[in-house]
């Protein structure tokens, strides 16, 4: 990671030492249980504090309270420090930032826009917005003044989406520290006053080393899946895959890998803020898709098939609750490909269930034989047909070398009848 000192071995115990985590994405459960694992590490192993190095544009509120709530009793003392250079710590990472002891940006940054909106990332209108917001305001509020911050400026980046770069921020109190990189933050912060866990401690760390501590592989799983345009594209996969399995029995591996694609996305759905409605209306869509492969409705299945799946998936991150959301661009890219694919499937399996059978004694029905032997009502004879001689009955007579037409096949015995002339 740009900025980040090479990292040293594990510290001797008289040496102060700082641990460092990188967060990198959305604010999500799996960071929220990074964070907390690693406070827990570095108090264990008596850091000298912990580092929190953040580039974040936002992500799930409940996970942010969970951090905030981590970093406010947290028995170490945490830095949090926005970089690199063009990083940003937008709304839910704008409260991680004010809840550090020490907040901190590397130039080229910015901190704030943290106003609360709705699906589609409108602004919440009504009794509800108020509440919502006002909520918002007061979380942000109670943070900077417990570490000591400018409570107006939170108040505004809730209230009116306000932004400000690294410079505006450090004069107007919402940060502590600008630092070019990680060895000047431990620099600056150094010889710092803090309180952690109700006892202040002065920081010691101007030459202390960095020891890295990555997520578990169970949290870098979860934190992958906490992308709202993986998990749309996973149930999209899946949902392509089971409907080519049931189009085509027996191939397995389409349904093994849409089994697989599905379960991922809804442990993503598990994680992510999910609307109902948008979920149900992107399955009815599916539904109406499928239906205009087999019924002809001359295209308003079909049509509204994609109009509910496009909706559907509009609505299908509850955005009033996270920052995060499908790209509009693979929203539509996704309507395109699976309306083209169920479409094109399902030309193919119907066109497949009207085509004659060309193996079997279903084959044999409509093909034209000759009489061999003479047949009357009620007294079967032979016809030689599909390269076979046959036993063959008619309810009319027919002499040999007749040309005759299969109309069933019973057994081992053809129903025939005379070709007319």
């Amino acid at each position: 990671m740009a900025n980040a000192p090479p990292l040293r071995a594990e510290p001797a115990a008289s040496h102060p030492w700082v641990e460092l985590i990188i967060v990198n994405g959305s604010i999500n459960p799996a960071v929220a249980d990074y964070v907390a694992d690693s406070i827990a590490d570095a108090n264990d192993k008596n850091a000298a504090a912990l580092v929190i190095q953040l580039d974040t544009p936002g992500g799930l509120l409940a996970s942010c309270q969970r951090i905030v709530k981590s970093l406010l009793g947290a028995p170490v003392p945490v830095i949090v420090y926005v970089a690199p250079s063009g990083a940003s710590a937008a709304s839910a990472g704008t409260f991680v930032t004010e809840a550090a002891n020490i907040a901190a940006m590397a130039p080229g940054t910015t901190i704030g826009a943290a106003h609360p909106v709705e699906e589609g990332g409108e602004e919440i209108h009504g009794v509800m917005g108020q509440k919502i917001e006002n909520f918002t305001v007061s979380f942000a509020r109670s943070i900077a003044r417990q570490r000591g911050r400018n409570e107006d400026w939170v108040e505004e980046a809730v209230r009116h989406s306000v932004a400000i770069g690294e410079r505006e921020a450090l004069q107007k109190r919402v940060i502590d520290i600008v630092a070019p990189d990680l060895r000047s933050l431990l620099i600056q912060a150094s010889g710092r006053k803090v309180e952690a866990a109700g006892r202040t401690v002065t920081l010691d760390v101007a030459d202390a080393i960095l020891r890295r501590k990555r997520m578990t592989l169970g949290q870098q799983l979860l934190n992958t899946l906490s992308d709202p345009n993986l998990a749309y594209l996973l149930m999209m996969a899946g949902v392509v895959g089971l409907y080519f399995e049931f189009a085509h029995p027996g191939v397995y591996l389409p349904g093994v890998a849409g089994a697989i694609c599905l379960l991922l996305a809804l442990t993503s759905f598990e994680v992510l803020p999910v609307n109902l409605s948008g979920l149900l209306l992107i399955f009815l869509g599916i539904a109406m898709l499928i239906t205009e492969a087999f019924v002809t409705s001359y295209g308003i299945m079909g049509l509204g098939g994609v109009a509910a799946f496009v909706i559907g998936s509009l609505f299908l991150i509850d955005t009033s609750k996270t920052d995060l959301g499908v790209s509009h661009s693979i929203i539509f890219g996704a309507a395109a490909a699976v309306t083209a694919i169920i479409l094109g499937l399902g030309f193919i399996v119907a066109r497949e269930r009207r085509r004659r059978a060309t193996t079997g004694a279903e084959a044999m029905v409509g093909e034209i034989g000759e009489v061999r032997e003479a047949i009357a009502p009620g007294a079967p004879g032979k016809v030689f047909v599909h390269g076979e001689l046959w036993r063959a009955a008619s309810d009319e007579a027919l002499d040999t070398g007749v040309q005759a037409r299969v109309i069933a096949v019973r057994g081992l015995q053809v129903q025939v009848k005379k070709v007319a002339q």
